[in-house]
């Protein structure tokens, strides 16, 4: 019964996907706009419904009074002022709300319908408690930011970016399988090279999206607005400042913002040397149609994510251009995963 539904349930996994997408940009702007903090409460249910006359939004309004960002930053808010923010983070929870359902319900049915063998079941089911995971972090980072200071953990926002990226990563990559099952041994030591090399091209960008998700966390992309120098220097003087040595790399703007575009630097050189080499004619005989089409798309993608994220620098992150480059990461993710998984399909 599997290999009927198996285009079913891809379709289904990229169109989840493409919902993680979606609330990761509403989520970019959502903290670019300092909107996180303005629902001080998590209500799974009840919280779907936002306040519908003047008596329930001053009630809201009154509980964000409360919190340290309304006393320290905004004192002077309107109501309508906080409307606005209000309802960035509204539609970022109710997307991840929808995120779960929109997994859950078909997951019941192919299960009702007996599609799915085991194995397929056991990842459906990791996904499903990696979301739950997912909510439950999107709420203890927005309670750090309620406390005293009013900005959300780093380290949490961060492992809050990283499980969406982990959610997305583990969809697509299962809807590939379904698509166009791996083959199993049978090729060359140059396209298991190129494999490896493909591998090895999603775990920088994995380190990218967590050194990003540190440069957001501490706003250290408002610092150094120079490009390609850091304020004339390519490794800042100032990048081992604070004791310990390692909370420099989570708390140090200076050191953050270099590990990130370390990363950056080192995927511009690998990936046109990745793209040649798919190209070359040894491999040219095991190398699909699909496969190179894949590496012209992650290319581009790759080369508009570097321009976004220098002109996201340089202008000291604009909301635009903050969330477009948060967006661009998922992009490049996505192709990276498409020539990988093309890799690991034998051209028959």
């Amino acid at each position: 019964m599997l290999t009927v539904y198996r285009r079913q349930i891809a379709i289904w996994l990229f169109i989840c996907s493409a919902m993680v997408f979606a609330t990761l940009i509403v989520g970019g702007v959502t903290r670019l706009t300092h909107s996180g903090l303005s629902i001080v409460e998590w209500q799974p249910i009840v919280g779907t419904i936002p306040p519908l006359n003047q008596a329930e939004w001053d009630a809201t309004f009154d509980k964000y009074k409360l919190t340290p960002e309304y006393q320290q930053v905004n004192q002077h808010m309107s109501l309508d002022e906080f409307k606005g923010i209000f309802y960035w983070e509204y539609w970022h929870r109710i997307l991840g709300r929808l995120i779960g359902a929109a997994f859950f319900i078909p997951f019941c049915y192919f299960a009702w319908r007996r599609a799915l063998d085991w194995p397929l079941a056991k990842k459906l089911m990791g996904i499903f408690i990696l979301g739950g995971m997912q909510g439950a972090m999107g709420w203890y980072m927005v309670k750090s930011g309620l406390v005293d200071d009013p900005r959300v953990s780093q380290y949490r926002l961060t492992a809050h970016l990283s499980l969406a990226f982990l959610i997305f990563i583990a969809q697509m990559w299962v809807a590939l399988d379904l698509l166009n099952p791996r083959s199993v041994g049978g090729f060359s030591a140059a396209v298991r090279s190129l494999q490896k090399t493909a591998l090895a091209m999603i775990f920088l960008l994995a380190y990218m999206i967590v050194s990003g998700g540190f440069v957001a966390g501490i706003r250290a992309g408002k610092a150094y607005n120079t490009f390609p120098l850091m304020n004339g220097n390519f490794v800042p003087p100032e990048i081992f400042d604070i004791q310990p040595w390692y909370l420099n790399f989570f708390n140090n703007m200076a050191t953050v913002q270099f590990d990130h575009r370390l990363g950056a630097w080192v995927i511009a050189f690998l990936a046109p040397w990745f793209w040649l080499k798919l190209r070359a004619k040894s491999v040219a005989a095991e190398i699909s149609a699909q496969t190179r089409l894949a590496a012209n798309v992650m290319l581009l993608a790759i080369a508009g994510q570097i321009t976004l994220g220098i002109l996201t620098v340089l202008n000291a992150v604009p909301v635009a251009l903050g969330a477009s480059h948060q967006a661009g990461s998922m992009v490049v993710m996505a192709t990276l995963l498409w020539v990988s998984h093309a890799l690991r399909v034998k051209v028959t």
